[in-house]
């Protein structure tokens, strides 16, 4: 679908190429994007596809973690939309509840150069009837909906979620979403209704040549836009971000974890397992040692993940055991060390892992404790996937430099 929008923005290089439509006269859409707080130059990945998604062109963006995707459908959908009241005319999907949360602040954070558009997430783990109620009036209808698919789902079987104005229709993490049939299957049922004239954008990582026809049969037409050889596993790298072994007894890791805690020059840190009894169990340890941590996970209630996200995110805490709950997509800044306590299951799950350090270019640390032949297997089939040899964590430590960018 394409659509004769904008002239260049404020936010875009010198070279970008100029647009035909006077959108971006409205004095709104000049002061948003004039004082958005994204240091230029933008990434790569925003230069080439800002454009393209301001034009209305359905687009396929894969780019690993960490360069700004979300920035992207945030900027293009809030360009694009003309709010009308009591009509949904963004759909926002991704695969937790903490995305979709984050996303939602994303949004937020325009709310107050666009008083008229309202936005809403919807996941579950909260009362359904909550959600509901907000879309039984004109007046409280979000413009734009950020949500997972289930609860998304569940609203537009039951017929309470109308989604007849879409005109943007947005998967983060894309992937995600389409290896899973079941959930697969919730965004095919929400997609059939929304208008068949509209703009699809999908956002991921590590796109495999298996979901990319899927994804594609989503859309007219699309345009293909990869950055840092998002395509091609051989070459996925995380620029900054220094990668370490231990290998260790598994009962040595709490002391080794400690020994870490105790040296490492970390601002914030978090620390994978791979079960939610371990993350409540180690939590309490490093607590138990003087180390405050919060422990998140699907185990517990969804206002206690989101208000224990949000002081972690406030660096109220600087510790954190989660699940791979945590473990991709999620935005924390501060964090500049990752530490695989247990190793993942697979080689995607690992590079998401890691990824949550070292964010946007800046430097961190991943950290990986071995203690298993399953372990090795797993980080074998790692170095194998990335072309990529992961040395053990020297015995003298590394430079503080190395993996913490100086202010």
């Amino acid at each position: 679908m394409q659509k004769k929008v904008a002239r260049r923005l404020p936010l875009l290089q010198e070279d970008y190429e100029r647009w035909t439509d006077d959108r971006t006269d409205r004095p709104h859409y000049r002061t948003i994007f004039a004082n958005i707080s994204l240091t230029p130059p933008p990434p790569l990945v925003q230069q080439r596809a800002i454009p393209q998604a301001i034009l209305g062109t359905d687009i396929l963006v894969s780019a690993k973690s960490g360069l700004g995707k979300t920035a992207i459908f945030v900027l293009a959908t809030l360009q694009n939309l003309d709010p009308v009241e009591g009509e949904v005319g963004v759909l926002v999907m991704c695969h937790t509840r903490e995305l979709a949360h984050q996303i939602r602040n994303e949004y937020a954070r325009f709310q107050k150069w666009m008083p008229n558009v309202k936005t809403g997430v919807f996941y579950g783990g909260t009362p359904l009837q909550k959600d509901i109620d907000s879309l039984k009036s004109k007046e409280s209808v979000p413009n734009i909906i950020v949500g997972t698919p289930g609860r998304l789902g569940a609203l537009v079987r039951e017929k309470h979620l109308n989604l007849r104005n879409v005109t943007m229709f947005v998967l983060d993490e894309c992937d995600k979403m389409l290896e899973q049939i079941d959930m697969r299957r919730d965004v095919q049922d929400i997609f059939r209704q929304t208008p068949p004239q509209k703009q699809v954008m999908m956002f991921s990582a590590t796109l495999s040549p298996e979901i990319r026809p899927i994804a594609k049969k989503f859309m007219k037409n699309p345009t293909e836009i990869t950055v840092g050889d998002a395509d091609d596993d051989s070459k996925i790298t995380l620029h900054g971000l220094q990668q370490y072994t231990v290998k260790l007894a598994e009962k040595e890791k709490n002391r080794k974890l400690n020994w870490f805690l105790d040296t490492l020059a970390f601002k914030q840190v978090i620390i994978f397992v791979k079960s939610t009894a371990r993350a409540n169990e180690l939590s309490k340890l490093l607590n138990s040692c003087n180390f405050p941590s919060i422990a998140v996970h699907s185990g517990i209630s969804q206002e206690e993940r989101i208000a224990r996200y949000n002081g972690f995110k406030q660096n109220k805490t600087r510790i954190c055991v989660a699940t791979d709950v945590f473990g991709r997509g999620i935005d924390f800044a501060e964090i500049n060390v990752a530490i695989n306590y247990d190793l993942p299951s697979d080689a995607d799950s690992y590079f998401h892992r890691v990824g949550r350090a070292g964010r946007f270019g800046t430097k961190g640390l991943a950290i990986s404790f071995i203690s298993s032949e399953q372990d090795q297997e797993i980080l074998s089939a790692v170095e194998k996937r990335f072309t990529v040899r992961i040395p053990e964590y020297p015995e003298d430590g590394v430079s503080e430099e190395t993996y913490t960018n100086q202010d």
